[in-house]
């Protein structure tokens, strides 16, 4: 017997539908019922109360949630029919149709059947969601065989079919596709999709996050263009997986064409390893690698690049180049960070490299030092203990092997306790230094201060600062002779000095509205009462190439590191201006300092430190909106006001479409190491001029000329390195073309073209 019921859309069970549809009120069907008694009678002596209490506690993972617009229930046939909006769900899974028809065993205890009919849809506890015209299902809504199934993965693949079917956690799909692009334009129209792989059959395994195909094809277009007879990558949500990556396709002067095919090793949860063997067309084949791996205290990786080719240096006159034969070259970089307890860590970084062009010449940076270090540090809210070792490998021409420095240990302490200290807090600090060459000037340092500061604020505004400040240094330098600048060199022995200062800082801002904005002026003075303090006969290792600016003006101690003080009482004046309005602001700072004695001989030349009066020296900055920013920097010399240092910097756009630049001369007339006078110029940019289109570009570029400097060799207009280059990206793939020329070239690493292919097939060879 069948019989329609027609019922606004509710909430109910199917096991409620189908086994006392005709006895229960309309307000019943909320229930949530076991489907192992879908379509059985009651017991005709069973108590109705008994029978709504066991109908409202089904057995774990029994229970299913029920919703249509029209239901029938066909007691001799076992069947329930729903239709209308279908809606079923049951531990995590959810099916949506049209139609929902369910077919109980033929025997009690056998496992039942659903169909689902139109428009069907079924998502899984993943998240993953089935597409098909027809699907039928076992009454667990885990297994079944589904007709024109499209399956949309959560990293936005699709699995595409004539017919597929659904074991446990693995789906079968015969005449397949996959392709993570889209499939309508942006007016909805269909569209074929830029990428797709088509096989004759395609595995979806859910639990292991794979998919596999068999006699596969790679379209592009819908323009087939490789033949794979199998193929596997992982989906969208696994965790970790082996296999290769995208390969990568570059042509370069010296070492001709080269290509890459990149293999992943997913080793363990917390261990992988990437192997890159890369063949040129010009060179021996090189291999790269990098390893990561999760300790119990910290993550480390190592990376790397190997291969036997041959070296060209210099010979000992500095100018004939000389062959030195095929030889193991290479780099090796090692990073990370252990957590030893809730205060201790070591933080740690190797860099080494086999010769000083071998980074250049592959294309893995234009550093000219290598730098590798290891700190033990521990850290608390009131104290920090750093104990390190640093390394250097210089990788100019000029840098010779003996004269660079090994740093054991460097020991740093800064201790701020939280004590109030005649209403001021408390610094303590302390430093330890020992450098060693092996044909170079040696030094040990040790060091220490304290400091107290206390600020306050007048009646009338203004911020008030007191300071007080006493260090001693003790120095040991050997080899002096050796040093690689006289400018730099201490004198044989032991050394020490002391050095105490007091200093007041005074700033009165003033704000209010103007010009349709709010407006602040902040002027600023600083005392500094200090006695003079030699730096004579004192090595200098960490202070050098510095000049005053507008970052460093107001510091107790303007140099940049501890070698050098700069002693002597002085007074400095500054001011700060700035202005905000609705979408833009503007941003100036602008300072000088006065010696009260001394005459700043210590420090050289062109730094704007030396006479009575130092350079003027500030900064401005011009906001508009998000898309525009101007900063200038200048130090102005006190005598002439010419300009020994400008640096401008500049930035339009967004994230897409931007352009930046960056210019800077140094005029400081003197020739020492670092300081010398130059002009350069940076620029770059990006513009998006489609919808899926960019070009990029940028380049650095030489502008000094020999009247700025007589040791220069270029003519004024010399670049350095440039790279230009377009990118296609979309939802699904993205490929890059690049070009990069170098125009300076070092031994064997020679100037000349670079050109880079990049694609990425989006959601797989990750």
């Amino acid at each position: 017997m069948a019989f329609p019921a027609p019922l606004p859309r509710v909430r109910a069970s199917l096991l409620l539908a189908a086994t006392s549809l005709a006895l229960l009120p309309t307000a019943a069907l909320a229930q949530r019922l076991s489907p192992a008694l879908w379509g059985n009678r009651e017991p005709a002596n069973r108590d109705p109360d008994t029978q709504m209490r066991s109908a409202a506690l089904p057995g774990p993972g029994d229970a299913i949630d029920f919703s249509a617009e029209l239901m029938s229930y066909d007691e001799d046939k076992r069947l329930v029919v729903a239709s209308g909006r279908v809606e079923v769900s049951r531990d995590g899974y959810r099916l949506q149709a049209d139609r929902v028809e369910y077919q109980r065993g033929a025997a009690d205890g056998e496992p039942g059947e659903v169909v689902a009919i139109g428009n069907v849809s079924i998502t899984d506890p993943a998240g993953n969601q089935a597409l098909g015209d027809r699907i039928t299902l076992t009454d667990s809504l885990r297994d079944g065989a589904v007709a024109n199934m499209l399956l949309v993965l959560n990293d936005g693949g699709r699995l595409g079919a004539r017919s597929a079917t659904r074991s446990g956690n693995i789906y079968t799909l015969d005449r397949a596709a996959y392709s993570p692009c889209a499939v309508i334009d942006a007016t909805g129209c269909p569209q074929t999709p830029v990428w797709k792989i088509k096989a004759v059959k395609i595995r979806y395994d859910q639990q292991r996050h794979r998919i596999s195909y068999r006699n596969a094809s790679v379209e592009m277009f819908g323009v087939p263009v490789l033949y794979l007879p199998s193929l596997s990558h992982p989906d969208g949500d696994a965790p970790r997986a082996s296999g290769v990556l995208v390969p990568a396709i570059e042509l370069q002067r010296q070492l001709g064409l080269g290509a890459s095919m990149p293999y992943h090793f997913a080793l363990a949860p917390d261990f992988d390893v990437t192997l890159t063997p890369w063949l040129y067309s010009a060179a021996n084949p090189a291999l790269a690698f990098q390893a990561r791996k999760l300790l119990r205290d910290g993550p480390i990786q190592i990376d790397g690049m190997f291969t036997a080719s041959r070296l060209f240096d210099l010979a000992p006159d500095g100018i004939t180049e000389r062959d030195r034969g095929e030889r193991f070259r290479g780099y090796l970089g090692v990073k990370g960070r252990m957590q030893h307890s809730a205060y201790w860590r070591s933080v740690y970084s190797v860099r080494l490299t086999t010769d000083d062009t071998f980074n250049r010449r592959y294309g893995l940076g234009f550093d000219d030092t290598m730098r590798s270090s290891y700190a033990l540090e521990r850290i608390t809210d009131e104290s920090w203990l750093s104990i390190s070792a640093w390394y250097f490998q210089g990788l100019r021409a000029t840098d010779l092997p003996g004269e660079s420095p090994l740093v054991l240990p460097l020991i740093d302490y800064d201790w701020r306790p939280d004590w109030d200290v005649v209403g001021g807090k408390l610094r303590f600090a302390a430093n330890s230094t020992t450098i060693n060459r092996s044909n170079g000037q040696d030094m040990f340092r040790a060091l220490s201060w304290a400091r107290w500061d206390r600020s306050l604020y007048t009646p009338l505004g203004q911020r008030v600062t007191f300071t007080g400040l006493a260090r001693g240094d003790l120095y040991n330098v050997r080899d002096s002779a050796l040093a690689t600048l006289p400018e730099y060199a201490g004198r044989d022995g032991w050394r020490g000095r002391g050095f105490g200062l007091a200093a007041l800082d005074v700033a009165w801002p003033f704000a209010g509205p103007a010009l349709g904005g709010e407006h602040t002026i902040s002027p600023r003075v600083q005392l500094v009462v200090a006695p003079r303090v030699p730096n004579l006969g004192f090595p200098n290792e960490d202070a050098r190439a510095f000049e005053l600016d507008d970052n460093s003006l107001f510091d107790l101690n303007r140099t940049p590191g501890l070698d050098r003080i700069e002693s002597g009482s002085r007074i400095t004046w500054g001011g700060e201006y700035m202005l905000d309005r609705p979408g833009w602001q503007i941003r100036a700072e602008i300072g000088q300092s006065v010696r009260l004695d001394g005459d700043g001989s210590e420090f050289a030349a062109g730094t704007g430190y030396q006479g009575r009066v130092s350079d003027v020296v500030g900064r401005a900055t011009l906001k508009i909106g998000r898309l525009v920013e101007l900063t200038q920097r200048f130090r102005l010399d006190k005598a002439n006001f010419a300009v020994r240092r400008n640096e401008i910097d500049l930035t339009i756009g967004g994230r897409r479409t931007y352009v930046s630049a960056a210019y800077i001369r140094l005029n400081r007339n003197v020739t020492l190491e670092d300081l010398e006078d130059r002009q350069e110029l940076r620029v770059a940019g990006r513009l998006a001029f489609a919808r899926y289109w960019t070009m990029f570009g940028n380049a650095i570029i030489n502008l000094t000329t020999q009247a700025d400097n007589p040791l220069s060799t270029t003519n004024g207009f010399q670049p350095i390195r440039h790279r230009i280059g377009v990118e296609y990206e979309d939802e699904c793939f993205r490929v890059g073309f690049g070009w990069r020329r170098d125009y300076v070239g070092d031994r064997d690493f020679r100037a000349g073209n670079n050109f880079q292919i990049s694609v990425a097939f989006k959601t797989i060879g990750r």
